[in-house]
């Protein structure tokens, strides 16, 4: 691999929480040069660390051959928005809050060049709403990643109502370099592809755990042990097709009716959201968690993902025998 990416310049990331320091580390493993913005100064200072060790656990993995003190040399940090203008791709991911992103999104346009493509890694809010702060609307996208960021090919690329075709191919284009499988969102709707799905699977887990049908554990186990274990490889439409969708014709018209269709937030999650509880990052979520346990439940998740990674590659020439229509 090459020390740095040329063809795409160099790119920008704002915002050094756990999801920022992990695009920065899946944009230096492709080699691509970063210039990443603290706005907060706590971030400025811990932000080298994070990034250092994902790279070092990339480096272990075999998901690069370079030092990850060699992948730093390509990465500025800093809280100085100036260095932007450099940049033709621009990545906002700070948290989800309209009046804040407006903010960032305005300091990025002062500075950047006219052509350069802004995107932001909102994961729910509609990009046409976002689009309103900005001057030149048109090069604006959503670009939305997973966590950990360097260990997932996933990528949603996000048109907003005012969205230029032709720069949204050019982004495709980019992040396949990057090693992402982008999808794209053609018209902008709140939560785009993956949340939607996955929330109305959320909707339902509480559902059957809060009516007394399962418990936690075993809506967990459930997911783990079958949809965990298909999804990854082929998805929901083609998973019916493998398995004879004629069934799940017959089956829906039975079952879609007794679906839970509720719209206000759960009292499972609720409660536990209002004490305060945030999962493995303070020890209280849907499980309790020592310190040692959270660690220990947040590394394996970065393991598993990377191995999860090399493992799906080996399949990758099967999704490239015949390329779907609804896609060119």
């Amino acid at each position: 691999m090459s020390n740095t990416n040329q063809s795409n310049g160099t790119v920008g990331v704002i915002g050094l929480g756990f999801m920022g320091c992990s695009i920065v580390t899946a944009l230096l493993v492709k080699g691509q040069r970063v210039v990443a913005i603290a706005p907060l100064p706590r971030d400025l200072e811990r932000a080298p660390a994070e990034i250092e060790k994902a790279l070092r656990n990339c480096k272990e993995k075999g998901f690069t051959d370079t030092q990850p003190k060699d992948h730093m040399q390509h990465v500025r940090i800093t809280t100085d928005y100036a260095e932007l203008k450099m940049c033709s791709i621009v990545i906002e991911t700070v948290i989800e809050d309209l009046a804040i992103k407006k903010s960032v999104l305005e300091k990025i346009e002062q500075v950047v060049a006219d052509d350069a493509i802004i995107t932001s890694n909102t994961s729910a809010i509609p990009i046409s709403t976002l689009q309103k702060f900005l001057n030149k609307p048109h090069r604006f996208y959503g670009m939305h990643w997973a966590e950990p960021a360097y260990a997932s090919r996933f990528l949603e690329l996000i048109s907003g109502s005012e969205s230029s075709k032709l720069l949204i191919e050019k982004l495709r284009r980019i992040t396949e370099e990057w090693g992402k499988e982008p999808t794209l969102v053609r018209k902008d709707i709140r939560g785009f592809i993956t949340n939607r799905i996955m929330y109305a699977m959320y909707r339902e887990a509480f559902y059957l755990v809060e009516n007394g049908y399962a418990t936690i554990e075993d809506v967990d186990r459930a997911c783990k042990n079958d949809a965990g274990t298909w999804m990854s490889f082929c998805g929901l439409f083609r998973y019916m097709d493998l398995t004879g969708l004629q069934a799940y014709h017959s089956v829906m018209k039975d079952l879609l009716p007794t679906l839970s269709n509720q719209t206000d937030v759960p009292k499972l999650i609720s409660d536990i959201a209002e004490q305060g509880g945030n999962g493995t990052s303070n020890g209280q979520g849907f499980y309790t968690y020592t310190e040692d346990e959270a660690q220990a439940w947040d590394e394996a998740f970065t393991a598993f993902s990377l191995d999860l990674y090399k493992l799906t590659e080996r399949y990758k020439d099967i999704h490239q025998l015949k390329q779907d229509k609804r896609d060119e």
